[in-house]
């Protein structure tokens, strides 16, 4: 049977607990900003804390710092330089963030300080009033890393992978719904700037809707907010407590210079199946005499295990090893013995084990790599919505159906429908709406995708859908110019980075495509998409352009900063250009 790497492909929204994310994304401006202007906490100042330095003989002007808020725009470091200077104020150092409109400034003592803090404050410039307030030392790097290196290694992968686990839910939700009202920020900027004929009706929309283009909903939040992952990619390496052969998440990037692996046992977003699975894996390789694979020498062989479970109690597992040069009879040997092991009476609850070999500089989740069967069945299911899955690509299934039924619901689908499911993977949504419309077209680009979305079909009795492979740059015109049906809707799920602009172009042309329901799993990464959608006709961008009428986060992700984001954008009625 051809490969199983279909599921490794096809997640297109796989934010945690994957091999290349570690779930951080920091923002250091805010860090920073959130570290130097908050008061010392008691006790940082002491011997061994990362505020110890300021103690010390050693001269540091970071005792004597000052930030000034709400500076003029577009002013840069030599302007306020000189500003300073010209009511004599003679600072240290100067660290300017022009587009957040504030300074830290340092001093030599307090004497100077003091004096530019009652000169500045209430002071006017360029009709800025500006202020001034105390603004904390900088933490001393080494010392900082330091000390969250001295954390328990249970808190440490937390804060790695799951970075919101000890936020409450509530104010979790009201954080994912504020990035995307931001998002909306922006695409209502964009429209103004990219479609002036839109302007009227974006200035109705803002009026209505808090400035933004389109009615924000409220946030619909995960069913489950532990144990909700489905998938998870772990990978092997030596473990934080030294111990070799270790199954887990490491602690940060490769680049970053941590290639420390910690168990998934406390972590509170893999479910306990996949952590049985994880540890009966462990204590398996732990018994062979091959090494963990190494990213800085390329010598070694166990790379990695992918987990996927079903809420049907069913579990595949697939172990990715470099085989290097050992000779075949060693790997078929090793395939038995994995057979074996977890065959045997074994509490691992694998109901299917795949074997992938993967070469030197490979990445897990090509599509390409052959699976050999091991043992088990050759499939897992899922249930959603009512319907039978051979696989999946979503992580969190309780929190796709409301996904799905979300998407459901904005299409405004009927028996005279055709859907055309954009990048549909193995046809999760296309097949979960086909028996409400007349007829399903799904589109994607890997191929055993396209057969799994086509078994998947079968194994529902769906006779009104079918998939096509190839990219959607290249097939989508043909088959939208193809399809004759008074009401048309598009529904794109793509990768991360969003739809090739072909696509949208040919979105464009086709004016008896009147809807369209886009699934970002990355909304900011999707926001050529929607400004391509939204902008003026041109030469390049034929057909009447889209709006945005609806937008909503749903919580695919819980204590992470991931979600997913839909908009429903409606074709523009130029009849009328009091329409638009």
């Amino acid at each position: 049977m051809q490969s199983k790497m279909t599921d490794v492909a096809a997640d297109k929204t796989d934010p945690a607990g994957s091999l290349s994310s570690t779930e951080k994304e920091p923002d250091d401006l805010i860090e920073e900003k959130n570290q130097e202007n908050q008061p010392a906490a008691e006790g940082e100042g002491a011997a061994g804390g990362v505020y110890r330095y300021i103690k010390e003989d050693l001269f540091t002007s970071e005792i004597f710092k000052v930030e000034i808020q709400n500076l003029p725009k577009y002013i840069g470091f030599n302007d306020l330089k000189k500003f300073l200077n010209k009511h004599g104020i003679n600072p240290h150092k100067i660290k300017l963030f022009s587009k957040q409109m504030f300074a830290f400034v340092t001093f030599k003592n307090q004497e100077e300080r003091d004096k530019a803090m009652k000169a500045v404050h209430g002071m006017q410039w360029k009709s800025k009033v500006l202020s001034v307030r105390l603004a904390k030392p900088k933490a001393d790097p080494i010392l900082k890393k330091r000390k969250l290196e001295e954390e328990p290694l249970n808190i440490q992968i937390a804060n790695a992978v799951t970075p919101l686990w000890n936020v409450p839910y509530e104010e979790q939700l009201k954080r994912k719904e504020k990035e995307v009202e931001g998002v909306l920020q922006k695409l209502t900027r964009e429209i103004g700037n990219n479609n002036k004929a839109m302007l009227p009706w974006l200035f109705v929309q803002k009026e209505k809707y808090n400035k933004i283009c389109c009615p924000l909903e409220a946030i619909r939040p995960s069913p489950v907010q532990t144990e909700y992952r489905n998938k998870c990619e772990f990978v092997i390496g030596v473990g934080a407590d030294g111990e070799d052969k270790t199954v887990g998440f490491r602690l940060g990037k490769y680049k970053g210079g941590s290639c420390a692996v910690v168990s998934p046992s406390e972590t509170t977003h893999v479910s306990s199946e996949a952590k049985r699975v994880v540890q009966g894996f462990q204590q398996f390789i732990r018994t062979t005499p091959y090494a963990v694979y190494s990213p800085e020498t390329y010598e070694g062989h166990w790379r990695q295990l992918t987990v996927r479970t079903s809420r049907i109690k069913q579990t595949m597992a697939i172990v990715f090893f470099n085989p290097q040069k050992l000779q075949e009879e060693e790997i078929e040997e090793l395939k038995r013995n994995l057979h074996q092991y977890f065959t045997e009476g074994k509490e691992s609850g694998i109901t299917s084990l795949y074997f992938v070999r993967m070469g030197q500089r490979t990445s897990a989740g090509t599509e390409d790599l052959p699976c050999e069967h091991v043992t088990g069945e050759e499939w897992i299911h899922e249930e959603l919505l009512g319907l039978k899955f051979l696989k999946r690509h979503h992580t969190n299934t309780p929190a796709a159906e409301v996904l799905y039924s979300a998407v459901g619901e904005w299409a405004q689908l009927d028996q005279d429908s055709t859907v055309l499911d954009v990048c549909c993977g193995t046809g999760t949504i296309g097949i979960s709406l086909a028996k409400r419309v007349k007829k399903v077209i799904g589109i994607e680009l890997c191929q055993e995708a396209v057969e799994d979305a086509k078994a998947n079909a079968e194994v529902n009795g769906l006779t009104n859908v079918e998939f096509h492979c190839g990219k959607a740059e290249d097939v989508f015109p043909t088959i939208l110019n193809a399809v004759v049906s008074p009401s048309v809707t598009a529904i794109i799920d793509p990768p991360r980075a969003g739809l090739h602009s072909k696509v949208i172009l040919a979105i464009r042309r086709a004016e008896h495509l009147k809807r369209l329901v886009y699934v970002a799993c990355n909304a900011k990464a999707a926001m050529n998409n929607f400004i391509d959608l939204c902008r003026a006709p041109s030469n390049r961008v034929r057909g009447a352009p889209f709006r945005p009428v609806r937008a909503m986060a749903v919580d695919l992700f819980p204590q992470t900063m991931h979600c997913e984001t839909i908009l429903l954008f409606e074709r523009v009625a130029y009849s009328s250009n009091t329409d638009i």
